[in-house]
């Protein structure tokens, strides 16, 4: 029998490239600190060799895992794809690794992760939104693990956040929608309960109600989850009020494409009878008829400058910082003034 190949190790990589080991260390970890043509030597000799890092021996040596975990409210939409393919990326650059789980909009099933992804050695946290107990950020303290929230923004709130105001977001959108002459504005929202985000956007329709002289007990309001056919349910049960709504607003796209489904299936016309609005700006968004009009969200924005604050945190170059990212309005065809009653 043949001997068993043993795997190539960091002194073959030397040995290969001609260099040290302690410069073929710098290649794979700081590369910005060799020059170019030492750096491709020797990385051509990592891929000749097929050398892989080991990983256990650089957690023991740096006293971090690096990765990080993230846990988000749902994979069944894109809402959270764009700002977590940035995220991801830019950890990835940085040399962290991203562990990704979904919570169902449970906080039992969030805490758990937690604990999960905490006992794993996750070097960080990215959680979405502020809405749980305060147990859950004592407990990260005490296990010395920073954590940051996105897709939220309050620079009070604790632990820090970079994200976008959703009240402002809405309301700036609701401010849209009464300027263009609505009066009977009813909305589909997402659970507002344990979701602060949904439940600022509602508060953001109703602020802006009340600023402009608006009764805001007036708001037919259905909350539900984030499902195209449950907007479409809901704007069924909407259209059967009197009087009924000549706007309605949508908590995301995914509820207004269910809106707007519903609408041509009850062969209401969008805008012409009933305008919809939605919130996030997702694909979805241009390529239902009528294109929505709703609230942009740069995500990949968020992404990239929340995977950047949280890695400054795990390595001590930051005590946490809250940044705010703008949204703006994008003005499509589904709203309208509205019609005469």
């Amino acid at each position: 029998m043949g001997k068993t190949r043993s795997a190539p190790t960091l002194n073959d990589v030397a040995k290969a490239s001609g260099v040290s080991t302690a410069t073929v260390s710098r290649c794979l970890n700081s590369p910005e600190r060799v020059i170019e043509t030492t750096r491709k030597r020797v990385l051509q000799a990592v891929k000749t060799l097929g050398y892989t890092p080991n990983f256990a021996a650089q957690v023991m040596a740096a006293n971090r895992s690096f990765t990080i975990g993230a846990i988000i409210p749902t994979m069944d939409n894109a809402i959270f794809a764009r700002g977590l393919q940035e995220f991801q990326d830019q950890l990835r650059e940085s040399g962290y690794t991203l562990l990704v789980s979904s919570s169902a909009y449970d906080p039992e099933v969030e805490r758990e992760q937690i604990r999960t992804l905490v006992a794993r050695g996750a070097d960080g946290l990215l959680l979405i939104g502020h809405a749980r107990d305060a147990d859950v950020y004592a407990y990260l303290e005490r296990h010395q693990v920073p954590s940051l929230v996105a897709w939220s923004y309050d620079p009070h709130m604790h632990p820090p956040s970079v994200g976008f105001g959703n009240a402002a977001a809405m309301g700036e959108l609701a401010q849209s929608v009464i300027s263009a002459g609505h009066r009977h504005i009813a909305m589909i929202s997402g659970n507002t309960q344990g979701n602060d985000r949904a439940q600022a956007r509602v508060e953001g329709v109703l602020r802006a109600m009340d600023e402009n002289g608006l009764d805001a007990n007036s708001l037919a309001l259905i909350e539900t989850t984030y499902e195209i056919e449950k907007g479409a349910e809901a704007f069924d049960q909407l259209m059967s009020l009197s009087p009924r709504p000549t706007v309605v607003m949508c908590g995301n796209d995914v509820l207004a494409a269910g809106a707007l489904r519903q609408a041509d299936l009850m062969g209401i016309s969008v805008p012409e009878q009933v305008s919809v609005t939605g919130f996030d700006d997702i694909e979805l968004a241009e390529v239902v008829s009528p294109a929505l009009t709703t609230v942009h969200v740069p995500h990949r924005e968020m992404g990239r400058k929340a995977a950047r604050e949280l890695i400054a945190m795990v390595e001590g170059k930051s005590e946490g910082r809250s940044i705010c990212i703008d949204t703006r309005l994008v003005n499509r065809g589904s709203l309208a003034k509205p019609p005469r009653q």
